[in-house]
């Protein structure tokens, strides 16, 4: 959490400037902040690359071979959702990833909690995590196959390993920084173990959680366009494997804008999530 320096504070409280000197004067007057929100200011990013991808193909900068035009691109999504390939492939790919991100959002929390408020749960918990961060998931999956063989349950463990790292790292690290005071607060008021953690240290902990969550997404994504790869009979990451083997290019791109749509708008639901929740803090982004 940002806090303010203490010998900044007594800087302004000495100052001899007035106070209205402080205060902004009008609407041409710089502000230290970002800024007013933009309407719409998330699909900028997203709208400027689609069109440097619609203006190099349409004038040959782009190469057709190597990154199909967004037009053909489009009609490949409409063939595939016409003969049914997408919607059923996409449906399996949703099942997997949400599944997945739930149990290790679940596990990820449980782990920070117990690590966050006990010595002993920290000493037993925090050093596997670790490891397993510093692990890559594609080194792990070999070992997962022989460990439990090469169905859905080795891709939802995957997805599920992958996902609670971030949610614990992020929601331990908040929960560790909780103001000591309000710990000898809920002491001298007589909270009980219950009181104290639903009072205290969950509220502490949630701009961890969201965070985390928001990698948490975004990584349920990545693992499973891993898995997918992996003897999968279906799937996005499937059908893109298949697209592999026979050259078309354009049933590539289209998985990897599905993989990046659902990322962006998984992205903006956490976000949404997040601002009404944390409604009470007064943040930079506000």
């Amino acid at each position: 959490m940002a806090t303010i320096d203490a010998g900044a504070l007594r800087k302004l409280r000495t100052s001899t400037v007035p106070v209205e000197a402080l205060a902004p004067r009008g609407r041409g007057r710089r502000k230290l902040g970002p800024g007013k929100p933009i309407p719409f200011g998330f699909a900028l990013g997203p709208v400027l690359l689609i069109g440097t991808w619609v203006v190099g193909s349409a004038i040959g900068a782009i190469d057709p071979e190597t990154l199909p035009a967004p037009w053909t691109v489009a009609q490949t999504a409409g063939e595939l959702i016409a003969d049914g390939r997408l919607q059923s492939n996409l449906l399996t790919s949703l099942q997997r990833a949400v599944i997945g991100l739930v149990l290790g959002v679940a596990i990820g929390v449980v782990l920070a909690l117990i690590a966050g408020l006990s010595r002993i749960g920290e000493a037993v918990v925090d050093g596997p995590v670790q490891i397993k961060r510093a692990i890559p998931t594609l080194a792990l999956i070999p070992l997962f196959i022989v460990w439990f063989g090469i169905g859905e349950q080795m891709k939802l463990i995957v997805i599920t390993t992958s996902v609670l790292i971030p949610i614990y790292i992020n929601t331990h690290a908040y929960l560790r920084s909780v103001d000591a005071r309000y710990v000898e607060l809920a002491e001298t008021v007589g909270l009980s173990r219950w009181g104290f953690l639903r009072r205290i240290a969950l509220p502490g902990s949630l701009p961890g959680f969201f965070l985390g969550l928001r990698l948490a997404v975004t990584i349920s994504w990545l693992a499973l366009v891993v898995v997918e790869q992996v003897n999968a009979t279906s799937g996005i990451g499937y059908l893109m494997t298949q697209a592999r083997t026979y050259g078309q290019i354009d049933v590539i791109v289209v998985g990897l804008v599905i993989y990046g749509l659902l990322g962006l708008f998984g992205d903006l639901a956490v976000r949404a999530t997040e601002r009404k929740v944390l409604a009470w803090r007064q943040t930079l982004g506000d």
